[in-house]
């Protein structure tokens, strides 16, 4: 099980996740003190370490939307955050696959700060509240990308497991 951290409604903008004016911090070591930076307490929570890897972020529909800044991607991933929204802006998705983010769409998903969701591979279960919804799975190449930690350590496997059997 996972306990949400923070709950936010439809149309969620990467302004919002990742404030346009720190765009000039590109780092993924660096990216994560300014997530939801304009939120000074749950801000804070992140940078002081109180939210636990794994911990889910709920959202409505079209979380992500907004911009292209893969920034918004990475300050989540740094905290090892689980997205769970009812639906995500297209580019959004794209990054958080590329980067690694371990994102889950449930059309209805309804959940508050304080519950504990459960994933029994085909839905979404909020165990505080009773309800259950089911879940979209990526197709499978996508979610292998996203299982790898992202594109690069995918792709970096892909290539070693090739030279290795040439090798052989």
């Amino acid at each position: 099980m996972a306990t949400v951290v923070y709950a936010v409604g439809d149309d969620v903008s990467t302004d919002v996740i990742y404030p346009g004016r720190y765009m000039a911090t590109v780092l993924p070591s660096e990216t994560p003190q300014f997530a939801f930076a304009d939120d000074g307490a749950f801000n804070a929570e992140l940078r002081a370490g109180r939210i636990s890897a794994g911990s889910v972020l709920v959202a409505g529909k079209n979380f992500g939307c907004g911009s292209s800044r893969e920034q918004a991607v990475s300050a989540l991933k740094g905290y090892d955050l689980v997205i769970v929204a009812g639906s995500f802006a297209r580019i959004f998705l794209q990054n958080s696959i590329n980067l690694g983010l371990r994102v889950v769409s449930a059309p209805g998903v309804a959940a508050s700060a304080g519950d504990e969701l459960a994933f029994d591979g085909a839905s979404v279960i909020n165990v505080t509240t009773g309800t259950t919804v089911p879940l979209q799975e990526l197709p499978a190449a996508r979610q292998a990308i996203i299982d790898a930690g992202g594109l690069i350590p995918y792709t970096r496997t892909l290539l070693l497991d090739r030279n290795r059997a040439v090798s052989s």
